[in-house]
């Protein structure tokens, strides 16, 4: 029997958006039920608007079976994790003079809507132990995916000194305990992208010792062929850009481009997003739009929420828990 959360959008999410994200969310729990996988792609700033909190018992509960994140998902949920209790709300956001915002930057604040994330606690703590992980990859010829350094340096033990919120809250850390696959297209314009081409530029370590994106996509080709038989892999994307438009993209690559014609599509797809489509914005397509990109087949099950991502993916991941 489904929880008290899944019962109260049952009785009241009855229309409109609210109605589309109650078939998403069944949708998404058929998709499973069927055997089917699933992957998730995280947008915007999902991780500082602390989604891990639900996610990770996605994670836990076997629901995500890969996910595709930007660059500042992947650091901003460790970040979270060591330095939440220095974050500076700002409810007031809206208010703000330049002025104000030139006081925040002065005072190492970095601002994201109504969160301004400690550049002290937050992105040099992480800079100090992830530049070690570097090196010693490289000094041991080694070379590995954004990704894997940030497993390496959780399970490593060495910053739990700093957490600070209750690690079952962090997705990063409920990922590195499954060792789930990830892809993170785009790295290189997060902050740790940014500080690891400034340890290259100063020439103390080889571009090299991180692999690209282009042997994501070709991994993320390998992982595709060998998952996607039977029910096949759904698309359950947070709002659009590149960490949606990278992996949709692995089908009619291999469709196209490998000539893999038997290759199944997406089984399922759903968008969260408040992008509007008329735009000419990937992230305001609608899913039909996708068909003519050999993305979705016509028979997939297609849905769009548009609404807050923070408002709604909370709500779809409570009711495929059960809660």
């Amino acid at each position: 029997m489904k929880g008290p959360i899944s019962q109260f959008i049952e009785k009241h999410y009855l229309h409109f958006n609210s109605a589309a994200l109650i078939d998403a969310a069944k949708g998404y729990e058929t998709h499973l039920v069927e055997g089917g996988k699933m992957m998730i792609t995280l947008a915007g700033a999902m991780s500082t608007a602390e989604l891990g909190k639900s996610l990770a018992e996605m994670i836990r509960q076997g629901k995500v079976d890969i996910i595709s994140c930007t660059g500042a998902n992947l650091e901003e949920d460790i970040m979270n994790l060591v330095a939440h209790k220095h974050y500076k709300r700002v409810p007031n956001y809206r208010d703000l003079s330049p002025q104000d915002e030139w006081d925040l930057l002065e005072n190492h604040y970095n601002r994201v809507t109504d969160t301004c994330i400690p550049e002290e606690e937050a992105f040099r703590r992480l800079q100090k132990h992830i530049h070690g992980i570097w090196k010693g990859a490289q000094d041991k010829g080694e070379r590995y995916f954004p990704h894997e350094y940030m497993y390496q340096i959780l399970r490593s033990g060495e910053l739990e000194q700093y957490y600070e919120i209750d690690p079952k809250d962090s997705w990063m850390l409920a990922a590195a305990e499954r060792n789930l696959p990830i892809v993170v297209p785009g790295w290189e314009d997060s902050t740790m992208g940014n500080i690891f081409a400034s340890y290259v530029i100063k020439g103390e370590l080889n571009a090299s010792t991180l692999k690209t994106g282009i042997e994501y996509m070709v991994w993320l080709a390998d992982w595709y062929v060998k998952n996607s038989g039977g029910k096949g892999v759904g698309f359950f994307q947070i709002g659009g850009g590149i960490a949606g438009d990278f992996p949709i993209c692995v089908v009619p690559m291999l469709y196209q481009d490998m000539e893999m014609t038997s290759i199944p599509f997406w089984s399922y797809f759903c968008q969260i997003s408040d992008s509007t489509t008329s735009y000419g914005s990937y992230s305001g397509a609608v899913p039909n739009e996708k068909i003519t990109w050999g993305k979705l087949d016509i028979h997939t099950p297609k849905f769009i929420v548009e609404s807050d991502a923070t408002i709604v993916v909370p709500l779809i991941f409570a009711y495929v828990l059960g809660m």
